[in-house]
């Protein structure tokens, strides 16, 4: 399958004039035998179904459908990196994690970024990177992780409200102890990991 190419969009005054590729799904989709069940959610939806492989072997499995999402690691100009500690009620407790949110119907991963970060951190930036792009866990979702480096980023004098579920707090880190955290388990979370040693030859 061909790629799909996306412009930048982004209104800023230095950016890495890239195309922005968005992952291609591979060219060997299973074949529905049954549709057993399906549930959309706010965000996602889920699915159980009965496929037939490439392979032909046949069986039941399940899948969650999801948008997409994307992530920006942030650097303040004193080279500092902006997390956040959010509540995630699956987690039962807060984690440590780069800004990260879902892309919305017809919104770019750029523009989805570009949102999250405001309504997240309170930051802003006029210096964005694509890092990649990555799977989150295809043993049962779709889901596609789009990351951003944003650097110089800057307060925001009034920064757009969060959603009334968020219920998270900024926190400052260097690169060294978000390694560090890393290695401890403190920060546990996979895409930001993921993003982090994306980001680090160019930190």
């Amino acid at each position: 399958m061909t790629p799909v190419f996306l412009l930048h969009s982004l209104d800023c005054a230095v950016c890495i004039p890239l195309p922005i590729p968005l992952m291609p799904f591979g060219p060997e989709p299973p074949q529905l035998l049954r549709q057993r069940f399906t549930y959309k959610g706010r965000k996602f939806a889920f699915e159980a179904n009965r496929l037939r492989l490439p392979n032909k072997a046949e069986g039941e499995w399940e899948c969650v459908r999801h948008p997409g999402g994307a992530l920006a690691v942030p650097v303040t100009p004193a080279g500092e990196l902006v997390l956040i500690r959010q509540y995630r009620f699956t987690a039962r407790g807060r984690i440590l994690e780069f800004p990260a949110g879902t892309l919305e119907a017809d919104e770019t991963p750029e523009a989805t970024i570009q949102r999250e970060i405001q309504e997240e951190t309170g930051y802003t930036s006029d210096r964005w990177q694509k890092l990649g792009e990555y799977f989150m866990a295809p043993g049962y979702s779709d889901e596609i992780i789009y990351a951003f480096l944003a650097q110089d980023v800057q307060v925001l004098e009034s920064p757009p409200p969060r959603d009334p579920d968020e219920d998270l707090e900024v926190v400052l880190m260097s690169p060294a102890d978000v390694e560090k955290s890393i290695h401890t388990g403190e920060l546990g979370d996979a895409k930001s990991i993921c993003a982090y040693f994306l980001a680090r030859p160019l930190l």
